[in-house]
């Protein structure tokens, strides 16, 4: 049996059913729980994405199917309902972004660390750079997402979880407490990634990277400046002209294409293949540098592993600093690795 045949008459008189036997018992009858994600938006009403498409399957069919038998997200009933016309939205507002904490925790910070009202001035823009940053796509928003009761209550959660904080702990999330304790520990650094990210949304400069990019970096994650702002970053290391036009400087001065961090050569291990490669990174972050034009001396020459170090989490060391960091680990490799004994026979005292 092919799955997916369905027509929109069939979801039509699916919701019909639904709405005559009531969403619970319509739910309980045909083996599902109430939508996590996503509902059928349909002339005012609210319906359960995933159930309906099953449940719909059988007027083509002869049988709904079951709950294992079908994925409620996108990609599969949400595709089949969108592509018979109907509208989908979120049941409920996904989870905040780094960039979307970093914009409300700077709120926080300098409002002296206490939370805000959604009457506040502040959180209506507040609110408003979080619809601009658009940080997911909008069948998975809400109705209320990112509103201003949503932002405030969110400015609460991370009010909340301050050392210094005397009341009782809000339902802020691990993302709320990293973030925070990035204020606390490099606030001049934090405080100029949220002023980029406003700076940027408000002129256009700076444009949303959505979740499920296929492009995105497992890094952008844990990004100290958040996922938009290094999404910037990358686009200035991964310039070719640039890139060239360093390589070329490099050789000139009669330089070598060597890593900066551990002298790593692509030509010398993999021949001709590896010839004239290596990765090129802007050693000072945008969110420390702000924007302008990239000069060939904020530019280092480094090799793949070394490049995922530095990005691996904040903050990110300097090709000097990673360096430093591998000659120590050799270092103590070297002290800690027993050497092999020489066989008896050969030993200088054996005879």
């Amino acid at each position: 049996m092919e799955k997916g045949a369905i027509s929109r008459d069939d979801v039509l008189k699916t919701l019909q059913e639904y709405d005559e036997m009531g969403g619970p018992a319509f739910l309980s009858l045909y083996g599902f729980k109430a939508a996590r994600k996503f509902l059928i938006l349909h002339d005012g009403k609210e319906y359960d994405s995933k159930a309906i498409a099953a449940v719909a399957h059988k007027h083509q069919h002869g049988r709904h199917l079951t709950w294992p038998e079908l994925s409620g997200g996108v990609g599969h009933a949400v595709d089949w309902l969108k592509r018979e016309g109907f509208k989908i939205g979120a049941s409920r507002s996904p989870k905040w972004t780094r960039d979307e904490l970093i914009l409300a925790c700077d709120v926080v910070v300098r409002n002296g660390w206490q939370g805000l009202s959604a009457s506040d001035p502040r959180i209506g823009e507040l609110s408003e750079l979080l619809q601009l940053l658009g940080a997911y796509p909008p069948e998975e928003r809400a109705a209320e997402y990112r509103n201003r009761n949503g932002a405030a209550l969110k400015t609460s959660n991370i009010a909340s979880v301050h050392p210094d904080y005397q009341g009782t702990p809000t339902n802020g999330g691990q993302l709320d407490r990293e973030v925070l304790q990035d204020f606390l520990e490099r606030p001049e650094e934090m405080a100029r990634a949220a002023a980029l990210l406003r700076e940027g949304l408000r002129s256009g400069a700076l444009q949303p990277v959505l979740p499920e990019d296929d492009e995105t970096d497992e890094d952008e994650a844990s990004a100290p400046e958040g996922r938009v702002l290094y999404r910037r970053h990358r686009t200035r290391e991964r310039n070719k002209a640039l890139r060239a036009k360093k390589i070329a400087s490099t050789l000139k001065k009669g330089g070598t294409l060597a890593c900066e961090a551990c002298d790593f050569d692509f030509s010398a291990v993999y021949g001709e293949r590896g010839q004239g490669y290596i990765e090129c990174h802007h050693v000072v972050p945008l969110h420390e540098a702000g924007e302008g034009t990239t000069k060939l001396a904020d530019l280092a020459l480094i090799c793949s592993n070394c490049h995922r170090m530095i990005h691996r989490c904040a903050p990110w060391p300097t090709p000097a600093q990673l360096r430093a960091l591998v000659l120590e680990q050799t270092q103590i490799t070297a002290a800690t690795v027993p050497r092999p004994r020489p066989e008896a026979d050969t030993h200088p005292l054996s005879t």
